[in-house]
């Protein structure tokens, strides 16, 4: 997707340039300073998602959305919470509050991305074969065919792989993880632990067992596990 930022800020803009280089699916093509600059700069490049800030002189935010004609993907990224309504009324992608975590913004664009090839290629069943998480410094490409299950620990995931006996640990919610996983390939089954549906090898006794790993399954998810798998059983 080809982006713009806009943010009267330097820091602010140098910040979201810096995620967006980071973002394999996003390519800069335009960095402004106000609403001004980028209302001509919608109208000479191809601009697919635009990194928004709403309070700018001259042409806040939410006026620079409501004068162009082609609608745009469009994230709001403010110091100023008051404005997250006028955002819903504009169909904005998300609403982010500064300071920003990397997290946050990468998955405020790959929902933003998941919209923008739906546009393109119509309504498809969840085509993502891998996912990108932090870790090490580094973004790291995740096949999805690969990962085994998932293993929350405090504040940090690790992300257990068929193809190596080191997981990848990454500092993610397990929630965040979640939702950004295909909900027809993977499940939540316990507060500390994702499975991959494709690996479960048996259950037993509330024990799930992926390849040599015995995964526990809380009650809580116990009920809708067994809706999963009850007509493989019959």
């Amino acid at each position: 997707m080809n982006v713009l930022v806009v943010d009267d800020e330097p820091l602010a803009r140098e910040l979201l340039e810096d995620n967006v280089s980071k973002v394999p699916f996003l390519k800069l093509v335009g960095s402004c300073s106000n609403g001004i600059e980028a209302f001509a700069a919608v109208h000479d490049k191809q601009i697919d998602l635009v990194l928004l800030d709403i309070q700018m002189p001259g042409l806040t935010g939410i006026q620079f959305l409501q004068s162009i004609k082609t609608p745009l993907l469009s994230i709001f990224i403010t110091a100023y919470e008051k404005y997250a309504l006028d955002g819903y009324s504009l169909d904005v992608v998300d609403y982010l509050l500064k300071p920003v975590s990397f997290e946050r913004f990468l998955k405020a664009v790959t929902k933003a991305n998941e919209i923008y090839q739906f546009r393109k290629n119509g309504p498809a069943k969840h085509t993502t074969d891998f996912i990108f998480v932090q870790a090490d410094y580094n973004l790291v490409k995740i096949p999805l065919i690969e990962v085994s299950h998932i293993e929350g620990l405090k504040d940090y995931v690790k992300i257990h792989l068929t193809t190596s006996t080191r997981p990848v640990i990454t500092r993610m919610s397990m929630k965040s993880l979640e939702e950004l996983l295909p909900a027809e390939k993977f499940m939540r089954v316990h507060k500390s632990f994702i499975i991959s549906i494709d690996k479960i090898i048996s259950v037993r006794k509330g024990r799930i067992k992926i390849g040599l790993v015995e995964v526990p399954l809380s009650d809580s998810y116990s009920e809708k596990f067994y809706q999963l798998i009850q007509p493989a059983q019959s």
